[in-house]
């Protein structure tokens, strides 16, 4: 009888533990990754998805995720077991419209709220809505919105932060009206604050105004630090991608301000307005997508840094601050051109990374998406390699005077590596006629830019460019994917200017 009841007893401990482990998160190891110290490993957390926009962790262990679409999942980080909370119907998506912004109230378990940005469209007017839903266990209900400001198919902005005091900041882009966001009255290219019930906060800087800060074109990450500081992340227009520390009541400077105030015309404006400049600018641009802060916990070699996603970038870029928080030291590179294009991160409460990719979204790269896109993919420590090691790189300078390498820095996000473009956005370079034709009419196009405001196929100028940088550009692609057009001088770039 003994020994029948020790056997039971065996039985039942050994089907406790199986049970105990086929809850347990077990993930697919797909690469690692070598630090200076430690040694790292990449999983599949999430695949299958619809262009995660937004990606948020919740102090309940469990990320939430955004889909361009409208659909707002749940993944209990402890199992993996994922939920659909809730399908947004009225969520209007094109190219980069959609939903958007996603964050969850840090103290989930007291205020269960979980607040969305997304565009919506009524006739012809395109807004940008804020909303906040409560949080159950299996769904998301009781909608309210909170604000609507004019929206676009793309500069949206859209991410939103929960501020150490406890208000909700979103970053709103310009709707491809860069007057917008020197305007006081207009909500657009601002960074607004906001109480958790919609209403203004009464010690924001302009009284029944949610406006905290202004100047900015498309924030595309929005980030608090462990001292409290606030962080952007903000698409440049051909030049001068930023990261901004923003203040109470700062201008940044958009749209007569780009990166450095360098030019004449910037530093007359930043003197009269006094706009606070970028603590880092990229010129060629990255198209800096999601950021957050890192405080070193899980990965010691990341402490007191930003992570920030990049989409023409392809990258995972970690840029230590400097002890104050205040500006930047130096930048390490991961995965450049690895995973595709990434859009978001975040970290859990042991320092884990999260990234989600976005190579299924409106402008995918040659060579994407993969099997599998798009992903969540959890970054932590490892104990030992079992797949390829991958390592950072530096920023490298770019060789300026390469057509190949100038058209792939500041063309190829819109009109790809094989000059095809994007159809009913960007036109084809290769075969165009306009490509080919008398160079009369295609220099001054490359120089000035085409200002169809207010509609997506708008291009930025580029008069930044050199005369022997732009005659390179124009020349490649005078010469590549069947073009056979004569060579474009330096000479002949600057009798156009």
């Amino acid at each position: 009888m003994y020994n029948y009841a020790k056997l039971i007893f065996g039985l039942l401990t050994a089907l406790y533990f199986t049970a105990c482990n086929q809850n347990k998160l077990q993930l697919q190891t797909i690469d690692n990754v070598q630090l200076q110290k430690n040694l790292l490993k990449v999983e599949v957390l999430d695949k299958g998805l619809d262009v995660p926009w937004d990606i948020c962790y919740a102090d309940d262990h469990s990320l939430f995720i955004a889909e361009q679409g409208g659909v707002v999942s749940r993944i209990d980080l402890a199992t993996g077991h994922k939920k659909q909370l809730l399908k947004i119907t009225e969520v209007w998506r094109k190219r980069t419209a959609g939903l958007l912004g996603l964050v969850v109230h840090p103290k989930i378990k007291e205020k269960p709220y979980l607040f969305v940005n997304y565009t919506v469209k009524k006739d012809t007017l395109i807004l940008s809505r804020l909303v906040r839903y409560e949080i159950t266990k299996d769904t998301l209900k009781n909608a309210k919105t909170l604000l609507e400001v004019d929206g676009y198919t793309a500069h949206n902005g859209s991410r939103l932060a929960i501020g150490p005091d406890q208000k909700l900041y979103w970053a709103t882009g310009d709707a491809y009206f860069g007057e917008k966001s020197q305007d006081p009255k207009s909500s657009n290219g601002k960074i607004l604050r906001i109480n958790i019930d919609g209403t203004v906060p009464s010690d924001n800087p302009t009284p029944n105004s949610y406006v905290w800060a202004s100047g900015f074109r498309n924030m595309q990450g929005l980030t608090f630090s462990d001292k409290g500081l606030l962080y952007t992340s903000e698409h440049g227009d051909a030049i001068e991608d930023e990261i901004n520390l923003i203040e109470k009541g700062k201008n940044y400077g958009w749209p007569a301000i780009e990166g450095k105030e360098d030019l004449p015309a910037e530093k007359a404006f930043a003197l009269q307005h006094h706009t606070t400049p970028s603590i880092k600018s990229w010129t060629p641009v990255i198209a800096p997508a999601g950021i957050t802060y890192h405080n070193g916990k899980g990965i010691p070699e990341w402490a007191n840094s930003l992570l920030l996603t990049t989409l023409k970038g392809k990258s995972l870029r970690v840029i230590k601050l400097t002890d104050d928080g205040r500006s930047t030291k130096s930048e390490e590179i991961f995965f450049e051109k690895y995973y595709g294009r990434l859009r978001d991160v975040c970290t859990d409460k042991d320092g884990a990374v999260y990234i989600a990719t976005s190579n299924r979204d409106w402008n995918p790269s040659q060579g994407f998406p993969l099997v599998g896109d798009d992903k969540i993919l959890k970054i932590s420590k490892a104990d030992q390699a079992t797949h390829k090691v991958l390592s950072a790189k530096e920023p490298e300078m770019v060789n300026r005077v390469s057509g190949k390498n100038l058209y792939l820095q500041y063309c190829a996000s819109c009109h790809k590596e094989d000059g095809k473009g994007v159809l009913g956005t960007f036109p084809a370079l290769a075969g165009s006629a306009k490509v080919n034709a008398n160079p009369k009419n295609l220099i001054p196009v490359l120089l000035n830019g085409i200002n169809n405001q207010g509609a997506g196929g708008a291009m930025p100028a580029f008069n930044f460019l050199k005369d022997d940088e732009a005659a390179a550009i124009l020349t490649y692609i005078r010469k590549n994917w069947g073009n056979t057009a004569s060579a474009i001088t330096p000479l002949q770039i600057n009798k156009n200017r």
